[in-house]
């Protein structure tokens, strides 16, 4: 696939959504990365210089180096390093150059949403000192910026106990979100069609995360341009946010129902269908650079959004507050798995 056309895609989702951006998609295998058995961190625990051997991409022949430019690690592992941080609810990869999550991953069940240990009155938002200093997203970089501190899980997901409702409020857990329309509408209306799920699967796992997505300007050429609030500029505000879902029946090796749902972090209105939104898996990861069911045998994988109708239920937000998970979606004729 050319530069061009994936140019066009990432603008054919922030302009038009997800129908053009499939029509776009190709159908060319992906090549699977296999992630190390435990997350590395920092530098590497070696310093000794590797041996002057190098193979050239352009010679079948070793050839010997009078250079060593891994030498540099001896100094430290530049980067770029994603701060993993798993917490009771969450877990989730930082992006230190954004001063956002890469992503968040959080696991919701009928038994998790039924329980009430956790008091949204008793959370507060905090900063991540996990992260390092210089790196980490402030309080301070919301006061007056006119963006929400947008929750990527839900304070409504991890209401199980108090100690996995706080860890919801770590700004690493945040984005920069236009409130009302979205983050206080749309957004949560997304959210709580996630919850609902519960009704008809029995294990629902969500990966939500920020995209900073080009947009074709005056000039005819494609750029990405983002705000950054703070004094000084320091969290990026994204473009787009996206929820890729994880629909689970329950059985060892069984079927998982997928969707992924690309949405622009501006004001959306209730009557907009959700499946306006709707975007391969595919069209997110080029998006983002980042992998989600790679795993995941074809066989396995079903269209969540032909096993149960995929729709909003708009509710103000004092109403949302008394009954988290509502009416469960419709469901739909069973299908084949997805191709």
């Amino acid at each position: 696939m050319s530069k061009t056309t994936i140019a066009i895609i990432a603008s054919v989702s922030a302009l038009t959504g997800a129908a053009a951006t499939a029509a776009l998609l190709s159908t060319r295998e992906r090549k699977v990365l296999t992630a190390p058995s435990t997350p590395t961190y920092g530098f590497p625990t070696s310093t000794t210089p590797p041996a002057p051997i190098s193979q050239s991409p352009l010679s079948s022949q070793p050839i010997s180096a009078p250079v060593d430019p891994s030498g540099l690690f001896q100094y430290g592992f530049p980067g770029p390093i994603s701060d993993l941080n798993p917490t009771p609810s969450t877990t989730s990869a930082f992006d230190r150059r954004t001063r956002n999550p890469l992503w968040v991953a959080e696991h919701i069940t009928p038994t998790s949403l039924s329980m009430s240990g956790g008091d949204r009155r008793h959370s507060y938002f905090v900063e991540d000192t996990s992260i390092p200093s210089k790196f980490r997203a402030r309080l301070q970089d919301y006061q007056r910026s006119g963006y929400d501190r947008g929750h990527q899980v839900p304070a409504a997901d991890a209401k199980w106990a108090q100690e996995a409702m706080d860890s919801t409020f770590l700004l690493s857990n945040m984005c920069p979100q236009v409130g009302d329309g979205f983050n206080r509408d749309y957004w949560a209306h997304l959210e709580d069609f996630c919850r609902r799920l519960t009704h008809d699967f029995p294990s629902v796992r969500i990966v939500t995360g920020p995209l900073y997505l080009p947009r074709r300007e005056s000039d005819g050429k494609f750029r990405v341009s983002y705000e950054v609030i703070g004094n000084p500029p320091n969290v990026a505000v994204p473009t787009h946010f996206y929820k890729v879902i994880f629909a689970e029946d329950g059985k060892t090796g069984g079927n998982v129902s997928l969707a992924a749902f690309v949405l622009p972090n501006k004001p959306i209105a209730n009557n907009k269908p959700l499946t306006d939104f709707l975007v391969p898996i595919e069209a997110v990861e080029k998006a983002s650079g980042l992998e989600f069911a790679s795993k995941l045998p074809e066989q396995r994988r079903m269209k969540l959004c032909e096993q149960i109708k995929c729709s909003i239920l708009v509710r103000e937000y004092a109403d949302r507050q008394k009954n988290l998970q509502g009416k469960a979606p419709e469901r739909t004729a069973p299908s084949l798995p997805a191709a």
